[in-house]
C-alpha cells in the first residue's frame, strides 16, 4: 500500500497492490488463484460474497495485476439489452486481449441484477456459457433466490468480515503514512464502530481527522440495507452535502432517481422545485453519458447532483411529516415488460405453427394480429385465456 494523491480517499489510496497486502482472506485469496489456474477445466465463473469492505474488488484486482491480465468491468445496464450484449460483450468475452496475457471479466454487485427474462441473469448466464475468459462477480447475498442460476454456474467463495484486530493492524498503518497522531483507544473506536468494514473504517477515520469533532459514537453503526423512505426524509428534509447518502441504500443510483422523481413534489415548491428539477436533470444527463460511453468515471457527478444537489436545492431544512410513494415509472416499466412477456409468447406459439422466426413474428404482429383474433386459430395454438385477453385489448 503506497500512499498517493493526498486528495484521495483513504480507501483508495491505501487499496492492496498485491495479494501480500490484502488482510484476513488467505483462504479466498487461494480459491481465487486456483479458480484461474484451473480455467475452465472446473468452472468458467466464480462469485466472491460477503459484506461491504471485506475486499471483494480488491482481490479480483489485485489478481489481474500478479497475473498480467486485462479487467473488463460489466454493468447491469450491459446485461438489459441482448443486442448491447452482442455488440459489445459477446466479442470481448471470446477476442484475446491485445496488451495483456488474458482477461478477466468482472461483474461488481451481481445482486443488483435483474432475474427477468428480458435481460439481467438469463444474459449473464448465457456470458458464462460462451465465455472463453474467466468471469468474476462480486455481492453481498448470494442467496438470493434469482441467484439460484448463477450459483449453478460459478465456484462460491466467501468473504468473511475483518477483525477488530485487523482493522485496527490497518488503521495504524495509514496513521503512520498520514502522520496522524491518535490515541489507540481512538483507533480501536473506530474499529467497533465498522463492524467489519474495512472501508467504512478507513472513511471515518479521513472524515474524523480532516475535522475538529473526533469524537467517534460506537453506537452509531451502520445500517447496510437502509429504507429508501429513510434515505428520501434524509434527503429532503435535512440540508447537507449528503455524497455518501446512498451508500446505506441497496438500491442503484437509478433506481432511487426514480424514487427522487416522484416525490419531489411532495416537499418542494415555487423555485426549490425548479432548482431540483434542474438538478435531477442534470444528474439524469450524466446517467445517459455513463451509459452511453461506458463512462462509469462519471458515476460521482450522477451522484452528486442527485444527492447534494437535491438537497441543496431548498433553501433551509424542512420539518414535518411526508408520505412517500414508490415510482409509478417502475409500475409503468413493468406493466409494459408483462405486455412484452405475452407477446413474446404469442409470437414464439405462431412461429413454431407456421414454421417461422418468433424475431419475424414479433415484427410482424400488428399484421397477423386479426388472424390471431380467430378462435380457431387461437385453439389450434393453444393460446392461455391471459393470452386471449391480451388480443382482445
Amino acid at each position: 500500500m503506497t500512499p498517493e494523491n493526498k486528495h484521495e480517499s483513504f480507501a483508495e489510496k491505501y487499496r492492496p497492490e498485491s495479494f501480500a497486502e490484502i488482510i484476513g482472506q488467505d483462504t479466498a485469496i487461494f480459491s481465487v488463484k486456483a479458480f484461474l489456474k484451473e480455467f475452465p477445466r472446473d468452472k468458467k465463473a466464480l462469485i466472491l460474497y460477503g459484506s461491504a469492505g471485506t475486499g471483494k474488488t480488491s482481490i479480483v484486482t489485485t489478481a489481474a495485476k500478479e497475473n498480467n491480465f486485462e479487467i473488463l468491468e460489466l454493468n447491469s445496464s450491459d446485461l438489459r439489452n441482448r443486442a448491447q450484449l452482442e455488440e459489445r460483450l459477446k466479442p470481448a468475452s471470446e477476442q484475446a486481449s491485445l496488451f495483456s496475457k488474458s482477461k478477466i471479466l468482472l461483474m461488481d454487485e451481481v445482486d443488483g441484477v435483474t432475474g427477468t427474462d428480458i435481460g439481467g441473469v438469463p444474459e449473464l448466464v448465457r456470458l458464462i456459457n460462451g465465455t472463453k475468459f474467466p468471469i468474476i462477480m462480486t455481492c453481498n447475498d448470494v442467496w438470493q433466490s434469482k441467484l439460484s442460476p448463477l450459483r449453478a454456474k460459478s465456484k462460491l467463495v466467501e468473504l468473511k468480515p475483518l477483525s477488530m484486530e485487523q482493522i485496527n493492524k490497518v488503521l495504524q498503518f495509514v496513521c503512520e503514512k498520514e502522520n496522524i497522531s491518535e490515541s489507540p483507544y481512538f483507533l480501536n473506536q473506530i474499529a467497533i464502530k465498522s463492524q467489519g468494514d474495512l472501508r467504512a473504517a478507513l472513511n471515518d477515520l479521513q472524515a474524523y481527522c480532516s475535522g475538529e469533532d473526533i469524537f467517534v459514537d460506537t453506537t452509531d453503526t451502520r445500517d447496510s440495507q437502509q429504507s429508501i423512505f429513510v434515505v428520501l426524509k434524509k434527503l429532503f428534509k435535512e440540508r447537507s452535502d449528503f455524497l455518501n447518502l446512498f451508500d446505506s441504500s441497496d438500491l442503484s443510483l437509478d433506481e432511487i432517481l426514480l424514487w427522487i422523481e416522484e416525490n419531489i413534489p411532495k416537499e418542494y415548491k415555487n423555485e426549490a422545485l425548479a432548482k431540483a428539477y434542474e438538478q435531477l436533470g442534470n444528474a439524469d444527463l450524466f446517467r445517459g453519458r455513463i451509459y452511453k460511453n461506458q463512462s462509469w468515471r462519471f458515476l460521482i457527478y450522477q451522484n452528486a447532483f442527485q444527492s447534494a444537489g437535491i438537497s441543496f436545492a431548498k433553501p433551509s431544512a424542512l420539518g414535518g411529516f411526508t408520505k412517500y410513494d414508490r415510482p409509478k415509472r417502475i409500475l409503468k416499466i413493468w406493466l409494459n415488460n408483462q405486455k412484452i412477456a405475452k407477446k413474446k409468447t404469442i409470437a414464439r406459439k405462431f412461429a413454431r405453427f407456421a414454421h417461422y422466426s418468433t424475431k419475424r413474428a414479433m415484427q410482424d404482429f400488428n399484421l397477423l394480429k386479426p388472424l390471431l383474433m380467430k378462435s380457431e386459430i387461437q385453439k389450434k395454438l393453444d393460446l392461455s385465456d391471459e393470452e386471449i385477453d391480451f388480443l382482445n385489448k
